[in-house]
């Protein structure tokens, strides 16, 4: 089954779709090792870990393709990522789609900001009007060459125009031809159940500093069919490294364990060497042979 398909599969079950954010290959790796049954490739996670700059639309299309093109190639369960606003208009829209589909991307979302766009998360936004992101949405949907590719429409209105807005602008992008609408960054724990209810179609709920953390079932209870954690990898790493950085700075790490808290052997078996010396063997033996 295509990942385009699988991911179809789970957004229609019953059950939400749980998608930690990844910045690289090996935490993509190591979320669908964990057995989470997608992965999200997180612009934020991206802008931080390839050049360490914030996500404020200083990377271009290609820059984001090729992270997740990497990501894609590393697992096997479908990777949903994220397009900032399409690179441009509704042709750069039509381009965006294509590219991210010859990733092996099974679904994308792009954001109705204007460019350059800034983190959902932050403060300051500035929209386009209904009218252009509907045209982006068209011009995605009509360039899409796999019919199960996913494409979600963000709408970042509740810090630019408000809760209602948002929900107008949600099922705008809906009767647009988007198949799963992420109203970004709200705020209270009424908004978080409101939205399910008021939007005409399938929506996503992006955990992130603004929105009130459930466990991830209240939000399945709320209706949403997926939840993406786009910091979690990130941050995570970002403690992890920097507590052992300053272990080595100050301690000079003079105990076991200078190579960090996993053996070597087994992170080389996470990353897969058995299956290339098995490979190197066997291709010596045939050629010896």
């Amino acid at each position: 089954m295509k990942q385009t398909a699988r991911l179809k599969k789970l957004i229609q079950s019953k059950k939400i779709l749980v998608a930690p954010g990844a910045f690289d290959a090996l935490s993509a790796k190591l979320i669908e090792a964990v057995g989470f049954k997608a992965v999200y490739m997180s612009g934020f996670g991206t802008a931080a870990s390839i050049f360490g700059v914030p996500d404020i639309g200083l990377l271009t299309m290609t820059e984001m393709v090729g992270n997740a093109k990497r990501i894609s190639d590393a697992v096997g369960i479908p990777v949903i990522a994220d397009a900032d606003t399409g690179y441009g208009n509704h042709l750069n829209v039509m381009r965006t789609i294509e590219e991210y589909e010859k990733a092996g991307i099974a679904a994308l979302h792009i954001e109705d900001q204007i460019s350059p766009k800034k983190c959902g998360h932050m403060e300051g936004h500035k929209l386009i009007s209904v009218e252009e992101m509907a045209v982006k949405i068209r011009a995605a949907v009509a360039s899409k060459k796999d019919k199960d590719f996913i494409l979600i429409a963000r709408t970042d209105a509740i810090s630019a125009e408000g809760f209602e807005k948002a929900i107008r602008r949600g099922n705008r992008y809906m009767e647009a031809g988007a198949d799963v609408i992420f109203v970004e960054a709200p705020t209270t724990i009424e908004q978080l159940g409101k939205i399910p209810k008021l939007i005409n179609g399938p929506v996503l709920i992006n955990i992130a500093p603004k929105t009130p953390v459930l466990h991830y079932k209240k939000y399945e209870e709320m209706g949403y069919c997926i939840a993406i954690y786009p910091p979690l990898s990130l941050t995570a790493s970002f403690v992890a490294i920097r507590e052992k950085l300053i272990e080595l700075k100050e301690e000079g790490i003079m105990k076991e364990g200078a190579h960090g808290r996993v053996p070597f052997e087994e992170l080389l078996d996470f990353l897969g060497l058995k299956k290339y010396k098995a490979f190197e063997e066997k291709l010596l033996k045939e050629f010896s042979d």
